[in-house]
């Protein structure tokens, strides 16, 4: 291992709040989650494909999974995980009627491990070959950090197709820090990410699962293992050449053009305690931005809060969605 891939290194990448973009990995231990009662299954289709690939443009191979029927939902995830990273968003809105789809960016999860084609246009142009593929419309899109601005690009290009759409814990507008964006997070913190993803992402990807991203370093909140585990297990499914890119395409995107071109209605979820994706940075100049936006604020819930809040995350988009 290089000198530069050092102990110190990692903890000074973990030490801050350096901005980041990512995705949730899994719901909670069964004993940290509020009990439900059991749902209704969800109505499969006999007719089409339940998971399968989309082949792009230039060659790429795009896993999807398509569950259910009714009003499609469709959710991005972040960096560096996959479709997995969705589970508990894709149960619970199955079973209230939704179809429900999710897909794993280009060279992350099960899609091809490509070398070029690492960006944000490319991540949009791909979630448009799904959707078409599946031939959406009135499409209600979600999406997690580095998925929000992969869907705040995809709706300013395509919004014929879509409904509504919500980015949680996301990086528009800009997190790099910059001439027009000076409260943003400056280049060197990003390019410890992509060092340390680029040759020891085995140990990264345990470091920030169990610290910033679910808050597990915050005095009195105890890490679950498993969560830990599947966000390891998401992130090292994908290749290594893409994930080290995608540092690039989710901290130094400018989608501030995207959002002001963006008329559907947008709820904006976000909480004061993300340590990733930092607040004032990031939602409150979202919703500013938009034509049609809401933002709902948290006060204390961690950048992952998809999983470790799935209860209150899920439930608050649904009434969104059903106003």
């Amino acid at each position: 291992m290089t000198d530069e891939i050092s102990n110190a290194s990692r903890r000074a990448l973990l030490a801050g709040s350096v901005g980041i973009a990512a995705a949730a990995a899994v719901v909670g231990a069964a004993d940290a989650a509020p009990k439900r009662k059991p749902a209704a299954p969800m109505a499969m289709s006999s007719t089409r494909m339940e998971d399968g690939y989309v082949t792009t443009t230039d060659g790429v191979r795009i896993y999807y999974k398509d569950w259910g029927s009714g009003q499609p939902i469709v959710f991005s995830h972040g960096w560096p995980l996959s479709a997995d990273d969705w589970d508990a968003q894709m149960m619970f809105f199955g079973q209230h009627g939704y179809r429900v789809i999710a897909h794993d960016r280009r060279g992350h999860g099960r899609s091809t491990q490509t070398d070029t084609g690492n960006d944000m246009d490319h991540y949009a142009a791909d979630l448009a070959a799904v959707t078409g593929h599946l031939g959406l419309k009135n499409a209600i899109h979600v999406g997690h950090s580095t998925g929000g601005g992969e869907v705040v690009r995809y709706v300013a290009r395509y919004q014929e197709r879509v409904a509504r759409a919500a980015i949680i814990s996301a990086v528009p507008p800009v997190m790099v820090k910059k001439a027009s964006n000076p409260e943003g997070t400056p280049v060197e913190a990003f390019d410890v990410y992509r060092q340390q993803t680029a040759f020891n992402r085995a140990q990264l990807y345990l470091d920030v699962p169990s610290g910033p991203f679910y808050g597990f370093n915050r005095p009195g909140v105890k890490t679950i293992p498993g969560i830990v585990q599947n966000w390891w297990r998401q992130g090292m499914m994908g290749g290594v050449k893409a994930q080290t890119d995608c540092v690039k395409a989710f901290s130094e995107t400018d989608f501030t053009e995207d959002l002001k071109k963006i008329t559907v209605p947008v709820l904006v979820m976000h909480s004061k305690d993300d340590q990733i994706v930092p607040y004032a940075d990031a939602g409150p100049k979202s919703a500013a931005l938009l034509k049609n936006g809401t933002l709902k604020t948290y006060e204390n819930y961690p950048h992952g809060m998809p999983t470790t809040q799935a209860d209150v995350i899920n439930a608050d988009l649904l009434a969104w969605l059903q106003s």
